[in-house]
């Protein structure tokens, strides 16, 4: 894969050419193709073991494909070379997980400026971005709690504040709303949707919740290897 986007390249937040994957001989991604546009909220659902998480991961720069191309704001996703795939996410990527990776001694003002720090922005700037995204999202009096003290619904809020923070081209989010119960799920469904459109953030969100896929501008399904639109 090439280091850097041809001049006049498409500036989509996520664009995925001939991507191939294969584990112990058997083969999970075969060619998938697609794109996502700026601003774009694309859902990918498909059974379990179809490889979502798989293509999630190579698209973070967390896996390198067997061959293919993964461009990121018109970047390429360096192949064998972690430090430059790991600039790359911190620039461009912001994260969502089922488990929320908060970190437990850090409280909830730090947990959300960590992504900023690693970028080399200053404390006092950092801090002051993530007490305003707490605030946006009904936690601006929570600022010095700890995520142990927080409910499920309200840790999925700081995990997104996070992922926002450095404004990121584009959001993946694995299974967000898998540990929390319905009504949770689609609060914070609706908050993803909406705090991804105000930062005008691309969202590509793995999930098996057909209300999920639903409130997704568009749908692809992964099956034996392939993307079909759904």
């Amino acid at each position: 894969m090439s280091g850097q986007a041809e001049v006049g390249q498409s500036m989509d937040p996520l664009i995925v050419r001939a991507l191939r994957k294969a584990h112990g001989g058997r083969l999970i991604l075969d060619g998938i193709d697609f794109t996502v546009g700026p601003g774009e909220r694309v859902a990918l659902i498909g059974e379990s073991g179809s490889g979502k998480s798989t293509l999630l991961n190579l698209i973070a720069g967390l896996d390198q494909p067997d061959s293919g191309e993964i461009l990121i704001a018109g970047e390429a996703m360096p192949s064998g070379d972690a430090d430059a795939g790991a600039d790359l996410r911190r620039r461009q990527l912001g994260f969502v997980f089922q488990a929320f990776h908060l970190l437990p001694h850090l409280n909830l003002e730090r947990n959300v400026a960590v992504p900023l720090l690693l970028n080399d922005v200053a404390l006092p700037e950092a801090l002051a971005r993530a007490r305003d995204l707490l605030g946006r999202l009904g936690l601006g009096d929570r600022t010095r709690d700890l995520p142990g003290q927080l409910s499920g619904g309200e840790q999925q809020r700081i995990a997104l504040a996070r992922a926002l923070a450095t404004r990121p081209s584009l959001l993946l989010a694995d299974e967000p709303t898998g540990n929390l119960d319905p009504s949770t799920a689609a609060r914070a469904l609706e908050l993803i949707m909406t705090e991804c459109t105000e930062a005008g953030a691309a969202l590509l969100l793995v999930t098996h919740s057909e209300v999920a896929a639903r409130a997704a501008d568009r749908c692809l399904r992964l099956s034996n290897g392939r993307l079909v639109e759904a």
